[in-house]
């Protein structure tokens, strides 16, 4: 992958709290031939930004969609025209040096090669520590697509179902292991995850495991069950911080 140029999707709604910084990290750590944005009808100034980009590098592609996460996906990864491609969600901020880093994991059976996040809010270390060994963990379940490099031969024939708005990652795990690909995760390259403060609240709390109780597989949700305890007990911590 040598000199490689890759497209990457990202997928937008409302983004404009991080989304800046989120694209300056792909275009100084990726070598970038099209940018796909699909961006859900934002209303704050996302599309402002993304316009900004383009002046700038003037190789964006914006796609607008009134669906869910797995349709806008889908539409991204239709437009995508590179070898290998990468998700980067728009809440992230990419590591120096990403796709040095994933290029040392790419190899002839390799599918997808997955950095790992971390959330922008740790600081101690122990608790680092016990991140990322259990977010590497539930990744081995449902997959992730925060900054995941693809091989697009391994994504050939995939359509994800258009109501999974929440584990459409998983049907793309799921689907690169059943042809034959091995998907790669690492500790790094890695990306920084700030997530919305809402997560932090009781409310914010209830609203995603909602969400996942609706759009989740019981095989799923009995697997993530036991693995995600440390996230609620810290997102509990973090609601009582704020306070």
């Amino acid at each position: 992958m040598q000199n490689a140029e890759v497209d990457v999707v990202v997928i937008t709604k409302n983004s404009e709290r991080i989304l800046r910084k989120c694209l300056n990290s792909v275009y100084v750590n990726l070598p970038v031939k099209t940018l796909i944005i699909v961006d859900g009808y934002s209303t704050d100034k996302t599309l402002s930004i993304v316009d900004d980009f383009q002046k700038k590098y003037g190789n964006v592609l914006l796609i607008l969609d009134k669906g869910n996460r797995a349709t806008a996906r889908q539409k991204g990864l239709d437009k995508v025209s590179t070898d290998w491609f990468v998700f980067v969600d728009s809440d992230v901020v990419l590591c120096d040096g990403w796709f040095e880093k994933a290029q040392k994991y790419v190899q002839e059976d390799v599918g997808a090669i997955w950095g790992i996040e971390v959330w922008s809010t740790i600081r101690d270390l122990s608790v680092l520590k016990i991140f990322l060994w259990l977010t590497r963990k539930i990744f081995e379940v449902r997959g992730g697509t925060h900054d995941t490099l693809v091989r697009r031969d391994s994504i050939v024939g995939m359509r994800i179902p258009s109501n999974l708005h929440v584990f459409e990652d998983a049907y793309i795990k799921d689907w690169i292991e059943k042809k034959g690909w091995k998907v790669v995760a690492c500790y790094n390259p890695f990306c920084i995850h700030h997530r919305a403060q809402d997560v932090y609240t009781l409310k914010g709390s209830i609203e995603i495991l909602a969400e996942v109780f609706r759009y989740g597989s019981l095989r799923l949700l009995g697997r993530l069950f036991f693995l995600s305890g440390f996230y609620v007990a810290y997102v509990t911590y973090q609601f009582l911080s704020n306070k």
